[in-house]
Parts: structure tokens; sequence; C-alpha cells
């Protein structure tokens, strides 16, 4: 091969290149032909596995199923009985009528009443069937609601912490109500083939030729829906998928609005939604695209079997095999037919979100991980016993487990207070969740009155212990709600649990009293009003093991020493208990009858303030730090004004 006057070497390449073109078809028929195989084996995959999921709807709620089934029976019979109705007036009164000039009341009575007969029949079978249907999806999605919320409150903190509260959420909601979205359609479609079988032997019965027409509309339809069924899996699949991050993301914006405010992040976090939302706006755009092309082919071939029979059947009457009246009830019998057909189409249509959220909610449902009890119950009466003994905990993360506690140990005598003591990151909150068996520990064992909290019976933790986190949560409801939790307490436990939180003088200046509501996560009142209800929210249960995960940081000092001391004396608010308080202030840490100062996940010393003081001197530099700060801001103030 010459180029520019010179000789370019090609090497090999002779019969390469003379069998390129035919190789490259070759190879893209077969790649083409592993593609259609891999999306027609995997639409039958997702028929059949929705097939199932509504199988075990029906499993699930046998006689509703049943009423909406009978009813779509009775409407798809009368429907058909509806035009051999329309053929019977026409032939006795209609043409009869034309032919003599006039007829008679009677029948005129007689075909207004069996056209209201008919009519009447098929509005019971039409009611029957969405009242049935209607009910049946809504149990379905209640029953898998609170299954799906169970769960939640079942599975441990660890899985909470890996799944985001959007995804939860519309694991919840829009994955519910699309597994069982095609419920409603569902017994329509199953009384169209008892509606199609009946019009079968019907159109058979009236002219064979006529019948063998609408033979060849039906399996054109079927076929279509197929072939819709199989063009809208995968675009309805990632929309769904979609759906669930748009839900992700909003959550997260909302639950965030102080951050993205404070920070005027406004900008960006609208374009972060966006862009989630134009991802969805995208596939849903398929989605319709999808069914734009193929609903009125659908609604086409049904009209087009009416023409065919017309045509045919006008060549039929002309050559006498058959009359206007049979004509007329099988074109009729078409014209009814177009619209319940499509219930199968919506069927399968909506099966690719059914199987898709499915697998959504059965994800959750089949997560495991969740908090083994056993049967020993609660004991009554008086402070816990507390005791910690080698305790062990760590994390799952994506890199793997995380070490955050080492061969913890602790003791609490009933009725005495310690304090917990530690730099950030030490692994004192999740000490704190231990304690009430929000987690478990890996290794070691967590004692209630000498009991291993995992032997208790379900709810045996709570009945004895309570704990007031870091972050006060708060419910959109009134003061006296979100002090009670919608639990039987009388008013009085509500205010002397107020007085104990120094939290009653607030409370009676608000509008309503107990009764005003405090918005959503509180957001009327100020950071220390919040803690001191959800303090008075722990009180009013009287627990026998209290624990304060730095419970009081938002509140005065003087009032903070005001609460521990009211902690630690009877009262007709609070019962003798024990109390662990997680605290960084010394005046709080010096009420304690006995600190554990934990570093690196480990418990470093314990003993009193003083002993710790002179003995330790990690603890030492952390609770004089404050103090040293102040001190040196004193006198760098003085040296200034020198």
């Amino acid at each position: 091969m010459s180029v520019a006057g010179g000789t370019l070497p090609v090497v090999g390449c002779g019969p390469a290149v003379a069998g390129t073109g035919r190789g490259r078809v070759r190879r893209e028929r077969r790649v083409a032909g592993a593609t259609r195989r891999r999306w027609t084996d995997e639409g039958r995959s997702v028929l059949l596995r929705g097939l199932g999921v509504l199988g075990s709807g029906i499993r699930r709620e046998p006689r509703l199923f049943g009423v909406a089934l009978a009813g779509s029976a009775l409407y798809g019979v009368m429907t058909v009985g509806t035009s051999w109705a329309l053929g019977r007036v026409t032939d006795r009164v209609v043409l009869p009528a034309f032919a003599e000039g006039r007829t008679t009341t009677g029948a005129l009575a007689g075909a207004f009443a069996l056209l209201v007969a008919v009519s009447l029949a098929k509005s019971v079978g039409i009611v029957g069937r969405r009242v049935g249907a209607a009910r049946m999806q809504y149990a379905l999605q209640a029953g898998d609601r609170r299954a799906v919320t169970r769960q939640y409150l079942r599975l441990p903190l660890s899985w909470h912490h890996r799944h985001p509260t959007g995804q939860l959420l519309s694991n919840a909601n829009a994955d519910v109500e699309a597994t069982w979205y095609p419920v409603a359609p569902m017994p329509m479609a199953v009384g169209v083939l008892v509606m199609l079988a009946v019009a079968a032997v019907a159109m058979l019965l009236v002219d064979v030729v006529l019948a063998l027409v609408g033979f060849l509309v039906f399996p054109a339809i079927f076929a279509l829906n197929v072939v819709y069924q199989r063009r809208l899996s995968p675009r309805a699949t990632r929309a769904q998928q979609l759906r669930a991050e748009v839900s992700e993301v909003a959550h997260e914006s909302f639950d965030g609005g102080l951050v993205v405010k404070t920070l005027g992040r406004e900008e960006e976090e609208t374009a972060r939604f966006r862009r989630s939302a134009e991802a969805l706006r995208d596939a849903q755009v398929q989605v319709g695209r999808v069914r734009g092309v193929f609903d009125p082919l659908l609604e086409a071939l049904p009209n087009l079997g009416v023409l065919g029979v017309l045509v045919v059947g006008s060549m039929r009457i002309e050559a006498g095999a058959i009359g206007a009246a049979e004509l007329v009830q099988v074109a009729y019998l078409f014209t009814l037919l177009a619209f319940p057909v499509r219930a199968i189409g919506w069927v399968l249509g909506e099966i690719p979100r059914s199987v898709v959220g499915y697998d959504r909610v059965r994800r959750v449902l089949e997560a495991t991980g969740g908090l083994p009890y056993g049967g020993v119950a609660p004991a009554t009466g008086g402070p816990v016993d507390l005791s910690v003994r080698g305790v062990r905990f760590a994390y799952d993360t994506a890199d793997g487990p995380v070490d955050v506690l080492h061969d913890i140990a602790l003791d609490a005598r009933p009725g005495q207070v310690v304090a917990v003591v530690g730099p950030t990151g030490a692994g004192k909150s999740t000490l704190t969740n231990l304690l009430v068996r929000l987690v478990d520990p890996a290794a070691g064992e967590v004692l209630l009155d000498g009991t291993d909290a995992r032997e208790l019976v379900p709810g045996g933790v709570a009945a004895r212990a309570a704990l007031v986190p870091q972050q006060s949560f708060l419910f959109d409801d009134d003061v006296r709600g979100n002090v009670t939790l919608g639990a039987d307490v009388p008013d009085e436990r509500v205010w002397a649990a107020l007085r104990l939180a120094q939290a009653d003088g607030f409370v009676a200046a608000l509008p309503q009293g107990l009764d005003t509501r405090v918005g959503e996560r509180g957001s009327s009142l100020s950071g220390g009003q919040r803690q001191r209800l959800a303090l008075a929210r722990a009180v009013v249960r009287r627990p026998r093991l209290l624990v304060l995960d730095d419970a009081t940081s938002a509140v005065d000092p003087s009032v903070e020493a005001a609460i521990l001391a009211g902690l630690r004396d009877p009262s007709e608010a609070m019962a003798p208990a024990t109390v662990v308080v997680v605290a960084y202030r010394k005046a709080t840490i010096t009420l304690a009858d006995e600190v554990v100062y934990v570093e690196r996940g480990r418990v470093a010393a314990r003993g009193t303030h003083r002993a710790l003081l002179a003995g330790s001197e990690g603890y030492r530099r952390l609770v004089t730090a404050y103090e040293q700060q102040a001190d040196e801001s004193t006198g760098e103030r003085s040296g200034v004004v020198a």
C-alpha cells in the first residue's frame, strides 16, 4: 500500500480485513441476540415473580379477594349478557317496529326491564369488585406497614446507622404502595378472563366466522401486553429506585434545614435535590414514552376488531348467513370488551414496580441482627444494682468493625450516683446505650440486679431504666403529650416531674400550660427547655435506673445543680433510683458518689473526685481545662489593662 510515494507495510491483516465486516456483523448479532435473551429472561422472571407477589397477597386476604373476584366475574358475565340482551331487543322489538311501523307497550316494557335487570346486575358486580379490591389493597398495605414498623423497632441501632432515614421512609410508604398497587386492577383482570371465555362461547354460538375474527384480535392484545410489560419493566424499576433516592435527599435537606440556612448552602442543597428530581423526571418520562406508544395501540386493537366484525358481518348478512341482531350483538360485545381488556395491561404494566417495591420491603423484613430476649421478669422495687463486666463493643463500618469500648468494668450500687467522665470520642455515649440495652456488647455483660440484660423479657430493661440522651427530641405535640408519651399519667405526677426537672416555671408561663404545642422537634423552646422536658419525660416513668448522657449541658449550672440534687433525694416525682450521669462540668461531677474516668474506650481510673484529681493526670487535665482557660483569659485581660 503506497502512501505519499512510500510504502505502508501491512502485516498479517489481509484475511482479517477481508473478513472484518462479516466478523463484526456476526459479533453484533451474537451480542444483540444475547441481549434479547437476557431481556426476555428478565422480563419472564419479573412477570413470574410479580404473579408470585400477587399470589401471596391472595393467600393473605382470601375472603376479600373472593368478594372482588365474585363481583368481577358477575360484571364479566353481565357484560356479555348486555350484548345478548341488546341483540334480543333488536331482534324482537326494534326490527319488528321498523318492519311494521309500530310496536306495543308490552314489548317496550319488556325490553326496558331486561336491559335494567342486566345493568343492575352489572352494577352489583362493579361495586363488589371495587370494594373488595380496594379493601384488599389497603389491608395488605396496612399489614406491611405495620410489619415494617415493628421490624424497625426490633432492629438494633447499628442496623439503623447503616440505612438512611429517607430510605426507611420510602420502604414503609412508597415501596409498600408500589408492592400492592396491582391489586386494585387484578380482580378486574381475572374477571376479564371469565368475560373472554363467556364471550368466546357467545360468539361461537352466534356465528363461527365472526368468532374467528374476534379470536384473532384477543391474542394480538395479549401479545402486545407482553411486549409492553417487557419494555416497561427496566424503566419502571429505575423510576422506583429513584423515588427512594429523592426521598432520601429531601429528608436530609429538611432535617438539616438549620445547618443549610446558617451556612448559606441553600443553592448547593437545591442543586443536589434538583439533580435527583431531574433524574426521577427523566425516568418517569421514559416510562411515559413507553406508555404513550403502547396505550394507543391497546386502545386501537379492540376498535379494529369492531371494524373487522362490521365488515365481515355485513358480508355475512348479504349472504344470508346471519341477521342484523346477531351482528349487533357481536359488534356491541367488542365495544364493551375494549375497556375491560385493558385491565390485563394495567396489571402487567404495574408488575415491575410491584416486584421492585416487594424486594425493597423484603430486605427490611428479612434483615437480621435483632436483640435476643430471655424469659426473666424484671425485679420490682428499689434502685437497680448495676454491674458492667468485661464489656467490649465495636461499630460496623464499610472498612470493617471499629472497636469503641475495651474491657469496660464498673459498678453502681443501689441508689448511688456515678459520673462517667472522659474526652470526646472516649465511648461514653456508647456505654450509656449499652446500659439501657439499645445495643448489646460484643463481649462481656451488663447486669441489672444480677441478671444479664439479654436474659430479661422484652420490655424488661425499659421497665427498669430510662435514658435521657444528648440530643433532646420532642414531638410536635403539647407539653403533656411529650412528657407522658401517651401513658395514662395524672397531671399531678406530670407537674411533679416538671418541678424536679426545673421545668415547671416556664411550662406554667406558656399560653396553654400543659396543653401548649411545642412545635416540630420542640422548635418553640430553647435548648435548655427541651432538655428539661426530656428529663421530665424520663422522671415521670419513675425508673429504677436513670442514665443521663450529658442531658443538662444546655441549662445553667445552678439549674443543673438543683436538678441533680432532686435526683438524689426520693420525692413524689422520683422514686429511689441509681443514677449514671455523663458529665464534664466540675460542679456536676462533685455531686457524684463515684467517678469513672474513660479514655480511649477503657476505664482509666475510678474513685472519688478528690482521689482522681490526685491520682490521674488525664482526669485532672480534663476537668480543670475550662478553669485553666478561664484563668488564662483573665490573666491576658489583666495584662492588656496593665
